[in-house]
């Protein structure tokens, strides 16, 4: 047999104090066989979480911490990535609850596939009701559209996908993470893999267990941001423009004119601009009732016609009116 890759785990940190110890036993607890070694990139903190990783470097020989003064994710895991020495690179979230399969199936499905990137589900799944409200749509074709990271599906090449288990060489022959790309990084990142020759692999095999967020005002500045940095991809890959993109502010502009449109028309009694204004509301309301219906959420399903606005508006507006920050 041929002997097993060295795997390196990187770790970007920031703001962890409730959740990177978890994260790490998580991690020494892996099955998987062959050397492993882990290395955080940890940015300064409000809480106590580069004092936790410090402890927790003393204590565990295989872990070892980069600083990253920035902050910013792609350059942690830049960082993390140029400190360590292995054939496989493994990203993992500082919140990410990681199965103990993980490593071990990632660098088999590398081999398998012989993909350069393989990654799996981002398995939301909330502890409050309103976090499953958050999960379910976060899960849903009609909250996320059809991502197989987001809802499954088969296995098999992929856009994108969620984290990522990396051959060396395909980050090197890229360049690393454009740091540039404070959010979006990922799928950049998998963009320029496949642009030179690589291929991107998604299994359904490999989940990761992702704690949504606990509030609306949350929820509303992760999708905002989403927009704005997935704007920010268009505008440097024109070709990745797709309608699954442009649902989000099509909606926002359906609001935007039909609102004027319904108040011009009452104070004019013009009924025919009102309804005509009313219509884009009228089927997106439709529609959110009809997903809230048939998404499985038990009794959160009550709050998903106020999640699935909130995640799509924010979304909509972030690409019309964010401006991405380098």
């Amino acid at each position: 047999m041929m002997p097993l890759p060295r795997v390196a785990i990187v770790m970007p940190v920031l703001n962890e104090e409730d959740h990177l110890a978890l994260a790490i036993d998580r991690l020494l607890a892996q099955d998987y066989e062959g050397e492993m070694a882990i290395v955080l990139a940890v940015a300064p903190s409000r809480d106590r979480t580069e004092v936790i990783a410090a402890e927790l470097a003393e204590r565990h020989p295989r872990l070892s911490v980069v600083t990253n003064p920035s902050g910013r994710t792609p350059s942690a895991l830049n960082a993390a990535i140029r400190a360590s020495q292995s054939e496989v690179v493994v990203r993992v979230d500082g919140h990410a609850l990681i199965p103990v399969d993980y490593i071990r199936i990632g660098v088999e499905t590398l081999h398998r596939s012989g993909a350069d990137n393989v990654g799996g589900i981002m398995a939301a799944k909330g502890l409050t009701p309103l976090q499953k409200a958050i999960a379910a749509a976060m899960t849903s074709k009609f909250g996320v559209g059809g991502a197989a990271f987001h809802v499954g599906g088969a296995e098999g090449e992929a856009l994108t996908v969620y984290l990522g288990c990396f051959r060396r060489s395909a980050l090197e022959r890229v360049g690393g993470y454009d740091e540039s790309m404070v959010r979006a990084q990922d799928w950049e990142m998998n963009h320029r893999i496949r642009e030179t020759g690589g291929k991107v692999w998604f299994t359904p095999n490999m989940v990761v267990t992702y704690r949504p967020r606990s509030s609306l005002r949350a929820l509303a500045s992760q999708y905002f941001g989403y927009g704005t940095w997935r704007r920010e991809v268009a505008r440097r890959y024109r070709e990745t423009i797709s309608l699954r993109y442009l649902a989000a502010p099509m909606l926002v502009i359906g609001i935007a004119v039909g609102l004027p449109l319904v108040l011009i028309g009452l104070l004019a009694s013009q009924q025919l601009l009102v309804w005509v204004g009313f219509i884009p509301m009228i089927a997106y309301a439709l529609g959110v009732v009809a997903a809230s219906v048939m998404t499985k959420a038990g009794i959160s399903r009550i709050l998903l016609p106020v999640v699935f606005p909130v995640m799509h508006i924010s979304w909509g507006l972030g690409f019309l009116l964010g401006r991405a920050k380098s």
